[in-house]
């Protein structure tokens, strides 16, 4: 329900949304700089573009431009240490998005599946459902607090806690393709597709888990490219852009 006081544009298509950034988008184009600061400042823009349209908004970051989990593997890091390695590499993305935010004027609050008292507040369902009431801002951390589930888990997780519209994941590409369009110049663009249909093409939407929580609460996705500057509020807009999962 919105809050009689945070008032939504009415072009808005969706209301509450679930916004999935990868850790690497906030790398930019410089190599071995995990936060590159203009990168960040572009992506908090579109946040508070949308968030001035009464839109509300709940983050989930992902941590793979400090530590993945999976390349720790590779390095002989155990699956559990690395995956909590990845966990606190989340936390350093929500506290960086949380500051730019907020420097931009834009009410924010940070929730950890992790306790860590001093640096963001518990996961609280009904307290993060209040925030959002309130027009603030909420960036979900540390993954679900568990290992061995991705980010990708997370948003659906909280997308359906928090009854939010829909998923929009943001990534480097403009929609899912049959195939990858950069091995093969004849890839075809969805501009919908339906969850059984991703799933008999095995097209790489999300991981399985996080695929199956949207599938069995009918959380739809949308998957866009992040590098045009007004893309989020395209997308909460509900113009055609990128490409739509959903039943």
């Amino acid at each position: 329900m919105q809050h009689e006081k945070w008032p939504t544009d009415s072009r808005v298509k969706y209301k509450r949304i679930v916004l999935k950034l990868s850790g690497e988008v906030l790398r930019g184009g410089k190599a071995g700089d995990p936060i590159d600061g203009a990168t960040l400042e572009k992506i908090c823009n579109q946040v508070k573009e949308i968030h001035e349209l009464g839109v509300e908004i709940c983050v989930v970051i992902g941590g793979g431009n400090i530590f993945r989990g999976l390349n720790g593997v590779k390095r002989g890091v155990d699956r559990t240490t690395g995956d909590y390695m990845g966990m606190l590499a989340t936390v350093i993305n929500g506290c960086a998005l949380m500051d730019c935010l907020e420097k931009m004027g834009v009410r924010t609050r940070v929730q950890s599946a992790i306790p860590m008292n001093q640096i963001a507040e518990p996961f609280i369902l009904r307290r993060a459902q209040r925030h959002l009431e309130k027009g603030r801002v909420v960036i979900f951390v540390a993954g679900t607090g568990n290992p061995y589930f991705t980010t990708d888990t997370t948003a659906a997780l909280r997308a359906s806690e928090m009854h939010a519209d829909i998923i929009m994941k943001a990534t480097k590409v403009d929609g899912i393709y049959n195939k990858d369009p950069k091995k093969f110049p004849d890839a075809v663009k969805y501009e919908e597709i339906t969850f059984i249909d991703a799933l008999k093409q095995r097209l790489n939407v999300m991981d399985s888990t996080a695929f199956s929580l949207c599938l069995d609460n009918s959380v739809p996705i949308l998957v866009f490219d992040l590098g045009d500057e007004h893309a989020i509020r395209k997308a909460v807009f509900g113009d055609r852009i990128g490409t739509l999962v959903h039943g």
